[in-house]
């Protein structure tokens, strides 16, 4: 039953990243609604919020209230206390700030993905424009950052760059594998200019020497190929269901379940249509000597 792999998850210390254990509440919370035969309108009238803003609570990106939640728990038939206690505790641990919260200039789907990336065990990451952010140098992700449609202020530009190498920790520290496929796109597309190309390229041929890191190039002679317009990453927890998000203009997207097993299959694929480790290591440094200075 549903609430069984909830006890499992809360047990390991490992994954109460704040955001992903608000992800798993609201996703508990949602299917036990929908096992309940409540809708969506029922529920927030109950707890005197609007519909939207309980698509939010389920969604993970806002907390509730202790009385909130046990009113909801009440109207879903959930009556386990033990079950009820993991709940409320998720509910407290969902309230606390994680690293990035000192950062004010983060959108809030951001600071969500940072939550969820924290806790993550391996991402599967399948780029076709730019280098995997975990694997940018600052100067790459200056350019990229200030060329935003949002235009965001030096500051927030400085902000953001600081946060994305604070995120790079969870390679260097070795609590992530990284598995990143790439379009062979990525590699020549001047960002920033020659002299930041050349450095990005240097810091994957490093960043391919470690162990929990593997980097894989799709070449351009392999024709079309599954996904090769989207974009999307794959994380994998320790304990609980992995997650599929996919960052678009007008919002991002996270999709769990049989999507998942989907996107899981479509990024064998890209594999199995990308050179080897060893040889994309052969394409890096190639390009790296005669397109750079």
């Amino acid at each position: 039953m549903w609430f069984v792999s909830v006890r499992g998850r809360m047990e390991n210390a490992s994954v109460e990243s704040p955001t992903f254990v608000r992800f798993q509440l609201g996703a508990q919370l949602k299917r036990a609604r929908e096992d309940a035969g409540v809708t969506t309108e029922q529920a927030a009238t109950l707890i005197e919020v609007s519909p939207s803003t309980l698509r939010r609570i389920e969604q993970g990106r806002v907390g509730l209230k202790g009385p909130a939640l046990n009113a909801l728990l009440d109207r879903y038939g959930v009556t386990d206390g033990e079950l009820r206690e993991t709940l409320r505790s998720m509910a407290r641990t969902g309230k606390q700030r994680g690293w990035w919260a000192k950062y004010a200039d983060l959108p809030n789907a951001y600071r969500q993905y940072i939550g969820l990336e924290s806790a993550a065990s391996e991402i599967q990451n399948f780029e076709t424009l730019v280098v995997p952010g975990l694997l940018q140098t600052a100067e790459y992700a200056r350019a990229i950052i200030s060329a935003d449609a949002s235009q965001p202020t030096p500051q927030a530009t400085d902000e953001r760059v600081t946060v994305r190498l604070e995120r790079q920790k969870l390679l260097t520290e070795e609590k992530l594998r990284l598995v990143a496929v790439i379009d062979e796109a990525v590699l020549h597309r001047q960002i920033g200019g020659p002299d930041v190309m050349r450095d990005q390229l240097a810091a994957l041929l490093d960043a391919q020497k470690r162990w929990n890191v593997s980097i894989q190039v799709i070449p351009f002679k392999e024709g079309a190929y599954a996904s090769m317009v989207s974009s999307f990453h794959i994380l994998s927890f320790s304990e609980g269901p992995g997650v599929v998000y996919s960052e678009g203009l007008t919002g991002d997207l996270y999709a769990e379940g049989e999507d998942v097993d989907r996107c899981t299959r479509v990024f064998s694929s890209l594999r199995a249509a990308a050179l080897s480790p060893t040889a994309s290591t052969a394409m890096i440094k190639r390009i790296r000597d005669e397109e750079t200075p």
